[in-house]
């Protein structure tokens, strides 16, 4: 499997990232998280960035501040940096891998397909906010100032974390990948 991924991407990062352990299943797993709305933050623990979440005044508010977008910009880098054609080859080779992890995890009748296409779908979903993002101390913690960005599931948080410019990046890979996939739509995924 890493001998097949390795091919995708000349990204150093990538490399450092296919020496995980058990990467099938983590890959599987995190998918079915994010198809879920949930945080894929246990299952690609490695990706976390390096520094803390940051943010700066601007008149008056506190908005999350480009330093703290700038810690996805590996991440976000890799993912556009991956050969789309590559992937649907790879896909298919390693399919009936990623079927069998998934039906360790899976409702009965969801395919691996169906995940996929759901996590895509949400991920490609969220609205990449133009201008400075708005968020109000809550505890230890921020929260969105927006109540339709606080609203968003874990996973959706997540990417938006990444900020504007990543987001675009990760989203415009993403439409490429399930396009040259062949997945369902979204809405076709979510039906049995």
């Amino acid at each position: 499997m890493r001998e097949l991924l390795r091919g995708l991407s000349t990204d150093t990062d990538l490399l450092r990232w296919l020496s995980m352990d058990d990467l099938a299943r983590r890959f599987v797993s995190a998918t079915n998280a994010v198809a879920e709305g949930q945080s894929p933050r246990v299952q690609l623990s490695f990706l976390a960035p390096g520094s803390g979440f940051r943010t700066a005044r601007r008149a008056g508010r506190t908005v999350i501040a480009p330093e703290s977008y700038a810690r996805f910009d590996g991440v976000a880098r890799v993912l556009a940096s991956v050969n789309t054609q590559g992937v649907q080859r790879v896909y298919q080779e390693l399919k009936p891998l990623l079927e069998a992890a998934h039906a360790e995890i899976a409702p009965p009748g969801r395919t691996f397909d169906q995940a996929l296409s759901q996590a895509i779908g949400r991920m490609t979903g969220v609205v990449v906010p133009t201008g400075l993002v708005e968020v109000t101390p809550k505890g230890a913690l921020y929260v969105y100032a927006d109540p339709r960005l606080e609203a968003l599931s874990g996973a959706e948080k997540h990417l938006l974390r990444m900020g504007p410019e990543n987001m675009r990046k990760v989203q415009t890979k993403l439409s490429e990948i399930s396009i040259a996939l062949g997945l369902p739509s979204p809405e076709q995924a979510k039906q049995p």
